[in-house]
């Protein structure tokens, strides 16, 4: 089974889901998850974990996105993006202070109303699913965070506004584009969307499913494989000792002694601290938090079982 991250440039007409399939069916293992959906007509950067990085998906949907966006002045439409129906129209706001202004009073904290065509869940249904039968719902509004906005163009041929938005998890670029266009009294959709970022994952780095098959097909399926412990490089690196060894195999904690574990840089740990764990042959083992004297096991993805079978753990 392989282990690790991809950094996926999804493709516009691909679902989400639809790439998790098809990343299946290239490297023949089940164990497969996506960390954020992306709409279909939406495109760049969708991080896949395969194997035991499937136990990270959480902690990567939680890292703040960045996103390159087209907002259409003028159109209201009921999946506040152009492919939908057409609500309203309004005569485009034209004057560039009103739209400045608009755009920039959505900086910062606000609280959102996911749209209708989403697929957050009411009573155990999709709400796009009940958007498609006709029933409208009432949904909570949900704090988001929007970290920056940077206008990059507005074509007032067009009456388009391209935006580069910075953001915290769960905010709908649909939405923040509809929510500007309320305030400035024309209504207004999102035309194009493409994921720039994820955390520290660039959609420059990105690779297609394309290139992804051809390489496995090569027999270089490792080249696009991110391993998991890459993903923690901003904590301190903890190495066992062999007397600790079956302690961290085991998923049980350690004292903090020099003896039993060397710990990367300064040997001080603070209490809270996270570090990667390593036993004394290298082998990553999880995640780490020092409590007082002592280092806990957080996340565990060494398998004993499998270290056994493979031969290399007694």
């Amino acid at each position: 089974m392989i282990n690790g991250v991809i950094n996926i440039y999804k493709e516009k007409g691909y679902t989400s889901h639809d790439v998790v399939a098809k990343l299946r069916g290239i490297f023949h293992q089940k164990k497969i998850g996506h960390t954020g959906t992306l709409d279909p007509d939406a495109e760049g950067v969708l991080l896949v974990c395969l194997g035991k990085a499937t136990k990270i998906c959480d902690m990567l949907t939680d890292r703040d996105k960045t996103y390159e966006t087209v907002m259409l002045l003028g159109v209201d439409t009921d999946t506040q993006d152009i492919s939908g129906n057409v609500k309203k129209t309004g005569e485009p706001e034209t004057d560039v202070r009103k739209i400045m202004d608009a755009i920039d009073s959505f900086v910062g904290e606000y609280d959102q109303i996911p749209p209708m065509y989403s697929a957050l869940k009411v009573n155990g249904r999709k709400l796009y699913e009940l958007a498609r039968d006709g029933i409208e719902v009432e949904r909570k509004p949900r704090r988001i965070v929007i970290k920056s906005i940077r206008v990059n163009e507005i074509n007032s041929d067009e009456h388009t506004v391209r935006m580069t938005v910075e953001c915290s998890k769960g905010t709908y670029i649909r939405t923040l584009c509809h929510d500007i266009g309320e305030s400035l009294g024309c209504g207004a959709c999102m035309k194009e969307l493409k994921r720039i970022a994820v955390g520290d994952f660039l959609v420059s780095s990105a690779v297609t499913l394309g290139s992804v098959q051809a390489k496995v097909l090569l027999g270089n399926a490792g080249d696009d494989i991110i391993p998991v412990d890459s993903i923690f490089s901003q904590m301190r690196a903890a190495h066992t000792s062999e007397s600790a060894d079956a302690a961290v195999h085991n998923g049980n904690s350690v004292m903090l002694d020099e003896k039993l574990v060397q710990i990367e840089g300064e040997p001080v740990a603070e209490s809270g601290e996270n570090f990667r764990m390593y036993d004394s042959a290298g082998k990553f083992i999880g995640i780490y938090a020092c409590d007082e004297a002592v280092l806990k096991n957080v996340k565990m993805f060494y398998d004993s079982e499998e270290a056994i079978k493979q031969g290399v753990d007694g």
